[in-house]
């Protein structure tokens, strides 16, 4: 059986998105779920865009989320170069051998032509195609232009009868009709080559078997293929992966400011979370599991398995997957985690060692990211005494003013202000008073601490301190 190879082949121009990252996710998921390899190219043909430092930061993305690259730019391996800049000299001779071959011709057509062509195919509504005007060109036309120094490109020869199909392994069959294709450009007149042209050249050199990708590219995969087709090479599998939507139903995207993967990593999101969330966008388990390590994704991975339905990006159910593995770190893991918010909001001068260990201590089953973890606290850093409108209405609830009356005499009579006995004083409370549930707990918690919700209750008042708490209870 041949050996499964799959590539993440970004762009270095910028932040990671969660769509990039995901298709990087199942690229490496199909793969290695057949013990296959997982190869990084980058994709730098269009040096405009590219930003300085985002190789790095691809390398750092991947690395930190568990995805092992076997070949790559500094990974090396028997079908480098791995950057496709570095390749150029390749492209240039396939292009001309699909002219040579009658596939493809070369293009003189000025911009200003061009333009021209797309303003009127504006003015009929209809989608721009090259009207294929050089291919009229004689062999000595050619050679005139060319020796005269005439800027060109290159472009793929369509056929304009019959239909190019394939099957995809997610959304099976896809046809498209040839005359639909327009005779896209393989070379451009600097002499890179288009995506589309460099990722078929390469993706035949590299050995990739399985293509796996975004859904938008299923009407344009039929181009792929008539490239395969006149080269005479057999073409990869397709994997076509939905898209990612909003709640709203429209696409995520970058350009919207929607959150890259560093963005969610800078709130305190941890990645392991991130790509467990992330898995679960298009692809469901045989089961119902929905919390997996990578190495239980590559065990319980299917291709079969993924959805073609656009998959919703649910911040909640993010953050209940996140809350997850929050509630799994040791606490020094935690404490790693979240110190870095609090440092950045409050002066923790005065708060001690131990202070500061209680209080994550009670709060880490609490937050679902780390830099909630600033409005959780708050309560601890601001002495304002400023409940809610809703809290206040609880405290004129009858019985309300003996559970505080109690407590008050309770929390006075003890002789050590530690967690341990302002327990046994909410447990005196409780007997002495006759009350309970949210008649005993409620009022105690608003009286104390303003508000009307939050972690362990004895912790709470340990915590806010006994000048500040007998204070408040007067």
């Amino acid at each position: 059986m041949k050996e499964v190879r799959t590539r993440f082949a970004p762009s270095p121009t910028g932040f990671m998105h969660i769509g990039n990252l995901r298709s990087a996710l199942f690229e490496y998921l199909v793969a290695k779920s057949q013990n296959g390899t997982f190869i990084l190219r980058i994709e730098d043909t269009d040096q405009k865009r590219e930003v300085e430092g985002a190789v790095k930061f691809i390398y750092d993305t991947l690395k930190i989320c568990d995805i092992h690259v076997d070949e790559g730019p500094l990974e090396g391996g028997e079908y480098g170069p791995y950057t496709q800049s570095e390749r150029v000299d390749l492209y240039k001779k396939y292009a001309q051998e699909l002219v040579d071959k009658g596939e493809a011709y070369y293009c003189f057509c000025s911009e200003e032509r061009l333009e021209k062509l797309r303003e009127e195919a504006d003015i009929r509504k209809v989608a721009f195609m090259y009207d294929g005007h050089c291919l009229k060109l004689t062999k000595e036309e050619i050679e005139e232009k060319l020796k005269a120094g005439e800027p060109y490109v290159i472009r793929q020869k369509m056929p304009k009868e019959g239909v190019t199909s394939y099957e995809d392994m997610v959304y099976g069959k896809i046809s498209v009709e040839n005359k639909l294709l327009e005779d896209q450009i393989l070379l451009k007149s600097d002499g890179y080559p288009t995506y589309n042209f460099a990722n078929v050249i390469d993706d035949h050199l590299m050995g990739i078997t399985h293509v796996v990708r975004g859904n938008e590219y299923l009407s344009s995969t039929p181009k792929y293929l008539l490239l395969y087709k006149a080269f005479g090479w057999e073409s990869p599998e397709y994997i076509h992966l939905p898209h990612i939507i909003k709640e709203g139903g429209k696409k995520i995207s970058k350009r919207d400011g929607d959150s890259t993967f560093m963005d969610l990593y800078n709130m305190g999101y941890l990645p392991k979370a991130i790509i467990n969330y992330l898995a679960l966008l298009g692809w469901s388990p045989a089961d119902n599991q929905e919390i997996f390590s990578m190495e239980e994704l590559i065990q319980k991975f299917d291709v079969k398995r993924i959805n073609n339905s656009p998959a919703v990006y649910d911040i909640k159910k993010l953050n209940w997957v996140n809350a997850h593995y929050i509630k799994e770190l040791s606490p020094e893991e935690f404490k790693e985690l979240v110190m870095p918010f609090l440092e950045k909001e409050y002066d923790l001068s005065s708060k001690s060692e131990e202070w500061l260990n209680e209080l994550l201590t009670i709060y880490q089953s609490h937050i679902s990211c780390g830099n909630e973890i600033v409005d959780e606290v708050r309560l601890f850093f601001n002495n304002e005494y400023n409940p809610d409108e809703e809290a206040l209405e609880f405290m004129k609830t009858e019985g309300v003013d003996k559970t505080i009356e109690v407590f008050r005499e309770e929390l006075n009579n003890i002789n050590e202000w530690t967690v341990e006995n302002i327990q046994e004083a909410i447990n005196n409370t409780k007997e002495k008073s006759g009350n309970k549930g949210k008649l005993l707990f409620m009022p105690i918690r608003i009286k104390t601490s303003g508000v009307m919700h939050g972690p362990e209750l004895a912790s709470t008042i340990h915590l806010l301190g006994e000048e500040l708490v007998k204070e408040r209870l007067k």
